[in-house]
């Protein structure tokens, strides 16, 4: 039987040393080949004319034309999955979502080899990139050879609850879990919420940095107010608590209010900060009075939590294929029993609504 063929990658940036790193991790992995590299995007168009690759890495400070332009006539007249790789998006929040808006499927952050802990995080970020953009739907799917790498689960950061239990009444609160393509759903949802809803948690699959700033966005989009999460937020009505990049996100509840516990540790289920983690401290602290939303992203990351805080009594809804960019991460909980709804992207503003209906929002928070 003929294996799959590999995920042909080209490399676009000006940086020789930036090109030789991302090439050096992308050849760790037996499923992604390097097609090229360009030092600028006139070289990556004529390579683009003799092969098309799967995926594109592109830096956006390049001379002659930069990556955002060059995103923008790739989209408008050849589609092709694109990784935006640059400094620039972590600087500030109208870059990110230029370039988000433009097309590009994820963001990443430059690769440095400071320390071998950073390096080996940023080999699982940028493959896991790739393979997820080559899944997206900008294009034919097609099937592609997963490596199978060991990664921890929620039990890393938070003990399995010795048995599930309902948790008295008290605030609602949703919590949203995303990773490829989370970026702008997220903000099709939540710039649907008027100022009068649920508390909302939420963990975007973002590098360190780029959250505040996509927090910093969304926040002049919605109604509502939006923040990245800091150690001891209250989650309150009409607000959004975005997990900072490179930390993970814990729900906690005392004398009937939640809050949020911000924490290093290692990769869960391949993030930092991971979607299991947040709805299994979820599924302990608010049982039937959450909310748990998983939609677009590659990979099983929430899937488990999910399960679990379906156990516990939550409401759990998982967006549907059609609207998914990326239908891993929700069909992976439908596949577990973990969903009791699948609900299009622009049904899922109406589901958060109603559940705050069904339990009132306390007006003393």
């Amino acid at each position: 039987m003929p294996a799959t063929a590999p995920i042909r990658v080209l490399v676009v940036d000006d940086s020789a040393s930036v090109r030789q790193t991302l090439c050096q991790i992308l050849a760790t992995a037996p499923d992604i080949a390097v097609l090229g590299t360009a030092a600028d995007p006139f070289v990556a168009a004529r390579r683009i004319q003799e092969e098309v690759p799967d995926v594109i890495i592109l830096d956006l400070e390049m001379p002659r034309m930069d990556g955002l332009t060059f995103l923008r006539k790739i989209m408008a007249q050849r589609p092709i999955p694109v990784i935006v790789c640059s400094t620039l998006t972590e600087a500030g929040s109208r870059m990110l979502f230029d370039v988000l808006e433009a097309g590009a499927v994820d963001v990443l952050p430059k690769p440095r080899i400071d320390t071998r802990q950073f390096l080996v995080e940023s080999s699982v970020r940028v493959c896991d990139a790739v393979r997820a953009a080559a899944r997206s739907r900008l294009r034919p799917r097609r099937s592609v050879r997963r490596t199978v790498e060991a990664k921890l689960s929620a039990d890393a950061i938070l003990p399995p609850p010795v048995a599930t239990r309902r948790v008295a009444g008290t605030e609602p609160i949703v919590c949203i879990g995303a990773s490829t393509g989370g970026t702008e759903a997220l903000r099709d949802v939540l710039e649907l919420l008027p100022a009068e809803s649920p508390g909302i948690v939420v963990v975007q699959h973002m590098p360190e940095h780029f959250t505040a700033a996509f927090a910093r966005r969304l926040d002049g989009l919605c109604a509502i107010a939006v923040k990245e999460a800091e150690n001891g937020d209250a989650v309150l009505p009409g607000r959004a608590l975005i997990a900072p990049g490179g930390r993970h996100l814990l729900v906690q509840r005392a004398a009937g209010t939640y809050s949020v516990v911000v924490k290093d540790g290692p990769l869960v289920s391949r993030h930092r900060p991971s979607v299991d983690v947040m709805f299994r401290s979820a599924a302990q602290a608010a049982g039937a009075n959450a909310l748990g939303i998983l939609m677009t992203g590659m990979g099983d990351d929430g899937a488990n939590g999910l399960l679990e805080m379906r156990r516990a009594g939550a409401q759990t809804i998982a967006q549907d294929e059609e609207s998914c960019v990326v239908f891993g991460m929700p069909k992976e909980a439908i596949e577990r029993g973990a969903a009791a709804k699948v609900v299009p992207l622009d049904r899922i503003h109406q589901e958060i609504l109603r559940f705050g209906a069904a339990q009132p929002i306390s007006r003393t928070a």
